[in-house]
């Protein structure tokens, strides 16, 4: 005989409490309204609106969400207006008192500013940084709202003769819930998780907003009656808080979400549209009856949108360029912004003389995290370590995501000495505290911190990049949560030929052998090595200098070594590609550039392999970079991999001729290669000075041969 799990009986606690509420609803319409059955609604109306605040403590008490304040002001407010509710119906149904205002009074606007400040809380939380747009929006409707309210609710009981206290009174019932109106349409307009406890809780305002209004428009009417269709909808609301409350996603109601790429959608320009022409619609409805009033308050209305919506058209072009720069999941610069940046300052502290530190901060076991908890969990925990970083650096600092799980800090002026401190402060930082990555699920985080400075351990961008990589891979393979500082790069960066360091000519050697075994692995005739004999030539021919040729000549003959990491079920495959296969193998130029990036001085070879799937159009990868932002040997490498691509056996598609050869490349100049290269290649191919591919074994399997798009 099985055992209950008692989590499952807990877990559906909400459903049960819903169910059992409606019930409730149902019958307090059934129960008579004289006699006894007066004392019965009273008590069984109270008893549903105090069981949303009791189920609030009990929900926090059971989920333990994070934090826990906003949630204990929303049960607060909820308890105060379940004193105000049984206030007024004891009155009105027991004692016969109507006047107004009463004791209950007190007690429904004292309820306001706990709810207020609970989803403040909310927001503060669920926003990572500024939201602008989500507060224009907001503001545009709050506007509108306002607007109407003052014509049909405000103004109306303000024009009363009536009471100093009535009057105060009956104003503000509407002021309080267009305030609750303006921070509810800031909380469903802005970032974050919406889970199941999100639209309850949205539901919740709704319904007292709706309820509110009908009841202020009721008593200026004449025609509210205690017991009418709004308990229902006030009844409805209560259960819908309580029932958010028992959920268990409400535990992670307060998490931090990423920013959205584009928060001006079709519909949210449609109902935005709607609202910046609700205040000119009533201005002409009322020339049309002909009753003008309160024109002051349309006009500044009026005025109010349009400078509303001219504010949010800016932010719309600032949030476009923004978004070229910013990584859309953790809201941090991206990788190309940082190195476009990184030459800047290298090139402002070389002027005033002044220092520059990179440090490169990678995330401990990340793939275990994305294994065992899922990728949005893995996504939560970047977010989450993207915003303590981000505090632990200054403001004039840049970090950036740099790659999966990588992130990448610029801090100028940083000298030497003061490199372990920061990197320690960083490293401090993330692994505080465990990460929330669900309801009750906490992940310890911990980050390897690599670091070098200019110009002590470098003098140019890539030689900082590479000497910080080196370090990283060295706090790594020390164990991890740990913090190394570079040493100096010797020899100089980039001068390959120069090299002579026994274990750095080892791993060259080595790299050697991994580019022979992918070409024998693909092809039956020379790929890599044809590569970096014309690319060689194709530089000299395009009049750079000695130390370009050479770095071309390298990056060309170990460019597709980061193919040994690809699976070779997928290499060989002579069947089309799946999606996720093709995504498997256009890693290979990242990969390409982590292998070859750690051998001292090859710094600028490692930037050559990663760029040589761009395109001079820019619709290439890694990093979509185009025209000129393309380094020149990552050109020249494009056309002359394309060339040894076209020219050797691929699956479903034999070799070209050269005459085929050289019209796609021909065809292709100016989108996916740089038209002068392309010239220059054609023109020594016909001196022939390049083109030609040596055999290297006798038959050709079927194999995939290229990472890019079909030529």
């Amino acid at each position: 005989m099985g055992t209950r799990n008692p989590r499952v009986g807990a877990n559906r606690a909400w459903l049960v409490y819903l169910i059992v509420g409606f019930v409730l609803v149902g019958g307090y319409y059934l129960i008579p309204t004289t006699g006894q059955g007066r004392v019965v609604r009273i008590v069984v109306y109270c008893l549903v609106s105090a069981s949303a605040a009791v189920a609030v403590f009990v929900g926090v008490a059971r989920h333990r969400p994070r934090p826990r304040l906003p949630w204990l002001l929303l049960g607060l407010s909820q308890l105060v207006y379940a004193t105000a509710d049984a206030s007024f119906y004891v009155s009105h149904y027991l004692f016969r008192i109507t006047a107004f205002p009463s004791v209950a009074d007190p007690f429904y606007l004292g309820h306001y500013p706990f709810v207020v400040g609970g989803l403040v809380l909310f927001i503060r939380r669920r926003s990572p940084g500024r939201d602008l747009p989500g507060v224009l929006d907001a503001a545009v409707l709050a506007v509108v709202a306002g607007m109407l309210s003052w014509l049909y609710l405000i103004g109306p009981q303000a024009r009363l003769h009536a009471p100093t206290l009535v009057k105060v009174t009956s104003m503000a019932y509407p002021m309080m819930d267009l305030a609750l109106l303006a921070v509810s349409l800031r909380l469903i307009l802005g970032p974050g998780r919406r889970p199941v406890s999100f639209f309850l809780l949205s539901g919740n305002l709704v319904a007292f907003l709706a309820a509110d209004t009908n009841y202020v428009m009721q008593q200026l009417a004449g025609t509210y009656h205690a017991g009418n269709g709004l308990d229902a909808i006030w009844l409805s609301g209560n259960l819908a808080l309580g029932t958010a409350a028992l959920h268990p996603t409400m535990a992670g109601l307060g998490e931090r979400g990423p920013l959205r790429e584009n928060s001006a959608g079709p519909m949210r320009i449609v109902a935005l549209c709607a609202a910046a022409l609700v205040a000119p619609a009533t201005l002409l409805l009322q020339h049309a009856s002909g009753s003008l009033r309160d024109v002051p308050v349309i006009a500044a209305a009026c005025a109010s949108l349009f400078v509303l919506t001219i504010a949010r058209l800016a932010v719309l072009v600032a949030d476009q360029r923004r978004l070229a720069i910013t990584d859309g999941l953790t809201g941090l610069h991206t990788r190309r912004f940082f190195e476009a940046q990184l030459p800047l300052e290298v090139a402002r502290a070389r002027r005033g003389d002044s220092s520059l530190a990179v440090f490169i901060i990678d995330v401990d076991h990340f793939k275990s995290i994305n294994d065992r908890y899922g990728h949005p969990a893995g996504d939560q925990v970047l977010i989450e370590v993207a915003a303590r970083l981000r505090a632990a650096a200054r403001a004039g600092d840049v970090l950036a995501r740099y790659g999966g799980e990588e992130f990448a800090l610029l801090v100028p002026g940083a000298r030497r000495e003061e490199l372990e401190r920061i990197a320690e402060r960083l490293r401090h930082q993330v692994a505080s505290s465990p990460i929330t990555v669900g309801a009750d699920t906490w992940v310890p985080v911990t980050v390897s911190v690599g670091t070098a400075s200019f110009p002590h351990h470098g003098d140019g961008p890539q030689a900082l990049v590479a000497t910080a990589d080196r370090a990283l891979y060295a706090a790594k393979a020390g164990g991890r949560d740990r913090v190394v500082i570079g040493e100096p790069p010797q020899p100089p960066p980039d001068l390959t030929e120069a090299v002579t360091d026994a274990a750095d000519l080892a791993l060259i050697d080595y790299l050697h052998r991994l580019a022979d075994e992918v070409d024998a692995m693909l092809s039956t005739v020379e790929h890599s090595r044809a590569i970096s004999r014309w690319a060689g030539a194709l530089a000299v021919e395009l009049g750079h200098d000695a130390a370009v040729a050479r770095r071309v000549e390298l990056a060309g003959r170990l460019h597709d070594i980061g193919k040994i990491v690809v699976p070779k079920a997928v290499l060989t495959k002579t069947t089309p590609l799946t999606e996720e296969e093709w995504r498997l193998l256009r890693q290979h130029s990242e990969h390409g550039f982590r292998l070859t990036r750690v051998v001292p001085g090859l710094a600028g070879v490692a930037h050559v392999i990663r760029q040589h799937h761009e395109r001079y159009d820019g619709a290439g990868y890694p990093d979509g970079l185009s025209g000129t932002e393309i380094s020149v040997e990552a050109r020249i490498l494009a056309v002359c991999d394309a060339w040894a691509s076209m020219r050797s056996n691929r699956p479903g598609q034999p070799a070209l001729s050269e005459e085929e050869a050289c019209a796609r490349l021909r065809l292709r100049r100016g989108t996916y290669f740089d038209p002068d290269v392309v010239d220059a290649f054609l023109d020594l191919r016909r001196r022939g000075l390049v083109g030609d591919l040596r055999r290297i074994q006798p038959e050709a399997p079927a194999t995939q041969r290229d990472a890019g798009v079909s030529l």
